[in-house]
């Protein structure tokens, strides 16, 4: 019986120390994909993904940089999408942030040769620009209650701080119960002092990442299309959902539309993961929502997502945990257990 899946690629900082080795742990069988993505490395004179994930030590300082987390994470997610198992039907794919770039080519409208050097020219263009930071700051609380009127308080501070003479803050990424923040160092310290620590680690900065999805990354923008060539896009095989919500269809597709979106309001406007999922979810109704690798944390956004629309009743993170444990309708497969029970 066939079972069908709406596929999710996860975006930067998911390949951390647990996640040291993936590559050669679960797709030693992928050899030839993964050599092509060495040779692109090496004729850049960039370290080799799979020297970098089969390194014995691991380190924040290198491994959250641009130029080697974002081929790191593209190579185990697409590897991790073409392991499914043969009764699973993807009927859609999206991505968190730059894991619209992976669900390009997991849904093949790029060649996995093209997508890896999409993947890797953006990454290390955001790496040599490094131009503003992110937070992550909670909206809702623990139950996962969806909770709009903090919502609209909190981005009414961030309008404020924006506002203000040499300050720049803008919302970057809606995360399931989570608002990503990106902004200039100014920005950031006034909402850190703002905003009460919550949970004792929010607002949280994230390592060696830019003010991804804003206008700060306007530059980055103009010389990725500079570099890159649009043309190497093709029809998806299944639909893909994008950082809007909205839907690109096989064989109807505006290429040229879909090239300039993913290499420009993808890159410079807030990148609406929330509403991805429950549109996919809206509009396709899968029987499962299967997170790939590597890493775990996108889960608990996707989770949230569903709960804010009250998907199949669920509407706080108990309902969704009783849903979870009779009939698991979420699975990440950077999680031993629950990539059993999708993977060949």
């Amino acid at each position: 019986m066939t079972r069908t899946a709406v596929l999710i690629c996860p975006g930067r900082g998911t390949y951390n120390k647990p996640e040291l080795g993936y590559l050669h742990r679960h797709h030693a069988d992928k050899a030839a994909m993964l050599a092509g993505f060495d040779a692109a490395r090496a004729a850049l004179g960039q370290e080799e993904v799979t020297s970098l994930d089969g390194a014995t030590r691991f380190s924040v300082s290198k491994y959250s940089r641009g130029d080697v987390a974002s081929p790191l994470i593209y190579a185990s997610a697409l590897a991790d999408a073409q392991s499914l198992a043969a009764d699973i039907e993807v009927v859609a794919v999206t991505g968190n942030s730059m894991g619209w770039y992976i669900a390009l080519a997991a849904a093949g409208a790029l060649a996995p040769q093209d997508g890896f050097e999409l993947v890797n020219t953006m990454g290390q263009l955001m790496q040599e620009h490094l131009i503003g930071g992110q937070l992550v700051y909670p909206f809702t609380g623990s139950d996962w209650k969806n909770d709009p009127r903090r919502k609209e308080e909190l981005l009414a501070v961030v309008a404020e701080i924006n506002v203000r003479p040499g300050h720049r803050l803008g919302l970057s990424i809606d995360l399931g119960g989570l608002l990503v923040l990106a902004g200039d160092a100014a920005g950031l310290a006034a909402f850190e002092a703002a905003v009460p620590v919550v949970e004792e680690r929010f607002p949280m900065r994230l390592a060696n990442h830019a003010g991804f999805h804003t206008q700060l990354q306007a530059p980055v923008a103009a010389e990725g299309r500079r570099q890159l060539d649009g043309r190497k896009l093709r029809q998806p095989v299944v639909p893909l959902v994008d950082g809007r919500g909205a839907i690109w269809q096989p064989g109807a597709t505006d290429l040229t539309a879909l090239w300039d979106y993913t290499l420009g309001h993808q890159v410079v406007e807030p990148y609406d993961f929330t509403r991805a999922v429950q549109n996919a979810a809206q509009e396709f109704a899968p029987d499962l929502f299967i997170v790939t690798g590597p890493g775990t944390t996108l889960g608990g956004a996707v989770a949230q997502s569903l709960v804010h629309q009250g998907w199949q009743g669920m509407r706080d993170k108990a309902s969704f945990k009783a849903r979870q444990e009779d009939d698991p309708l979420l699975l990440s497969m950077g999680d031993s257990d629950q990539r059993q029970l999708v993977t060949g």
